[in-house]
């Protein structure tokens, strides 16, 4: 009964996504595309090839497996379980894409931005303290935040690009679905990107930044960062 009420909601995100598609994934699907003369060096033509239609079968739009719950056993204590382009290849201009985010008791999904994508959220155990970040405030204003405590059946919106996170505020587990309003949304974990960086971020930057000493960044910056993603 449980999964069913799962497959409800998760049917209900995408029809809302479906109707949102059209406004975004015309746009960038990828960090960048590097133009090449020669299509025959060509890789990506701002996403993906498409396959040759004769040769397309019923399992290039199926994936299993969202009914069973992520490894919370981590620094963060969360999983996210995608569900897109690169898993499943008939997602391929479709402008949408899903996860599965499991969440162990206090787990929390990290201050993070998806630069392509906004994402429907909607919790079908336990509870969760999520929240977004504005961008660009006005002449002496701070970056505004919203906040909110979801249970199971509330949905929760997070708009494209901006920086946002779930925290499992419960004693129990949580379980969330996400849907996405691009088939590649990509993810950009705040702590991860800054910090852990290939190469670094010049210490001198951060240090500036984040108005710490140099000694605090090279400590954070020898951190393991986990990725949930």
């Amino acid at each position: 009964m449980a999964f069913i009420k799962s497959l409800v909601l998760i049917i209900a995100i995408m029809a809302l996504l479906s109707s949102m598609s059209l406004a975004f994934d015309p746009s960038p699907l990828q960090d960048f595309c590097v133009a090449v003369d020669d299509s025959k060096n060509a890789v990506f033509v701002n996403g993906k090839f498409c396959k040759d239609p004769k040769l397309v079968v019923a399992d290039d739009f199926f994936k299993s497996g969202l009914d069973m719950p992520g490894n919370t056993s981590n620094k963060l204590g969360s999983a996210v379980t995608a569900r897109n382009v690169d898993n499943l290849p008939g997602l391929n201009t479709l402008g949408i894409s899903l996860a599965r985010i499991d969440y162990a008791p206090y787990g929390l999904n990290p201050p993070h931005t998806h630069p392509r994508g906004t994402e429907v959220l909607a919790v079908l155990e336990g509870t969760l303290y999520v929240g977004f970040v504005l961008s660009n405030p006005g002449p002496n204003m701070k970056n505004k935040l919203f906040t909110k405590i979801l249970h199971p059946g509330d949905v929760f919106v997070f708009p494209i690009g901006l920086i946002h996170f779930q925290f499992n505020v419960g004693k129990t587990k949580a379980v969330a679905f996400a849907g996405l309003s691009s088939q590649n949304p990509g993810v950009i974990t705040i702590a991860n990107a800054v910090f852990g960086s290939d190469p670094p971020i010049n210490d001198d930057v951060l240090a500036k930044a984040f108005q710490i000493d140099k000694k605090v960044v090279d400590y954070l910056q020898s951190q393991f960062w986990w990725d949930n993603n």
